[in-house]
């Protein structure tokens, strides 16, 4: 959890040491903490399905910290969402309507997994918790790919977007293939 939290600090950090100015310094910072937060994201998302194909140590050290990198992401995200606003506020700009929808329910999801992310809240919620988790995970992962897949068409972005939007598909695909094996 508090790698989550330090590597988005350790990203507001760096962009603030990159950027020229108080508005572009909150903008590489936004950048930078999605950066660390979804790989964060991606291990939490593919864990359990990770070890279902391929059970050795690391799937099982992952499995076994699946709630702590999902909290660790939650704080990673957090950051992230300060320097957002940040960004907006310094740039004198008010997000659509689209992203104040979608984005919100990202974090409220986010925020809803993160406080239900204990046994006793296991216990007390019953099939409710892992349809929240479920439903959870899988639209901040959507949140994520679209972001990054749409980044494929810009000439200035296209890297990070072939990169970032490659990896999210994997992911994808990998909890695809675990399903498929647990359907035989």
């Amino acid at each position: 959890m508090w790698f989550g939290l330090v590597a988005g600090l350790a990203a507001v950090a760096t962009g603030f040491a990159w950027g020229e100015t108080a508005q572009e310094q909150w903008q590489l910072a936004t950048r930078y903490t999605a950066r660390v937060g979804f790989p964060l994201l991606i291990l939490a998302y593919i864990s359990r399905p990770l070890h279902q194909l391929a059970p050795n140590g690391f799937t099982r050290a992952a499995l076994a910290r699946r709630r702590w990198i999902g909290l660790g992401f939650a704080c990673s995200h957090t950051v992230h969402l300060i320097s957002l606003t940040m960004a907006f506020r310094l740039a004198g700009e008010t997000p659509s309507a689209v992203t104040l929808v979608g984005g919100g329910l990202a974090y409220a999801l986010l925020y809803a997994m993160a406080l239900t992310s204990s046994n006793a809240a296991q216990r007390a919620m019953g099939r409710w918790w892992k349809r929240l988790h479920r439903f959870g995970i899988h639209y901040l992962w959507l949140i994520f790919a679209q972001s990054y897949l749409g980044r494929v068409f810009n000439p200035d972005t296209m890297w990070i977007g072939a990169i970032f939007g490659s990896i999210a598909l994997a992911a994808a695909g990998v909890r695809f293939a675990a399903w498929l094996k647990s359907r035989s």
